[in-house]
């Protein structure tokens, strides 16, 4: 009888350990797993962004004054160059509405995304777009792809690299250009994540 006792409390505390211990474990991992593209978990912060380039975190230039990388930029950087290849995936930060899919001067070919007064803008994007105006996209869900550096036949198109080939807007190369605007004014989008 005191052998039964024992297996039965026991068995009560294994029980325990495990709701303590592995329960919740297990629970996060099946929400993170919804959150994912291609396998890799999407980190979240308290803002509720996602990064908008899975994979690269490298800043290249930073929000605010800087020296102009090429003829063209501004020497006051108005969102940051997150380093990443042609081709890399870029995925919305937030739920939002797709309010621009075009060229767009400096910026290149441009794809943003309006989530209330907030306005978040991908510059350099490849130009085969696989969302367009109109179109609502949820929080991770691929929008486009970092584009490449040279690009022809966009009318009116005055940058160029240093042999005089056509460039996606005021660029030395792929990478992407986050910019943030809230109420159209420029905020730094490394505050949001």
């Amino acid at each position: 009888m005191i052998f039964i006792k024992k297996l039965f409390i026991s068995i009560i505390v294994l029980i325990i350990f495990i709701c303590v211990f592995f329960i919740p474990t297990i629970l996060s991992n099946e929400i993170n797993f919804s959150n994912t593209i291609k396998g890799e978990i999407l980190d979240f912060n308290p803002n509720g962004f996602v990064w908008p380039a899975p994979g690269y975190t490298r800043i290249n230039s930073h929000f605010g004054k800087r020296t102009a990388p090429t003829a063209g930029a501004s020497t006051f950087h108005k969102g940051v160059d997150i380093g990443a290849p042609q081709g890399a995936k870029l995925i919305a930060v937030a739920d939002g509405e797709i309010t621009f899919t075009s060229f767009l001067g400096g910026g290149g070919y441009t794809i943003t995304i309006t989530i209330g007064n907030m306005k978040v803008s991908y510059c350099h994007c490849s130009p085969n777009y696989i969302v367009k105006v109109g179109d609502f996209v949820k929080q991770g869900q691929v929008i486009g792809e970092v584009g490449p550096k040279n690009v022809y036949g966009v009318a009116g198109n005055q940058y160029k690299d240093s042999n005089g080939n056509p460039t996606n807007g005021a660029t030395t190369g792929p990478h992407l250009h986050l910019g943030i605007r809230i109420n159209n004014n420029y905020v730094n989008p490394l505050n949001y994540f």
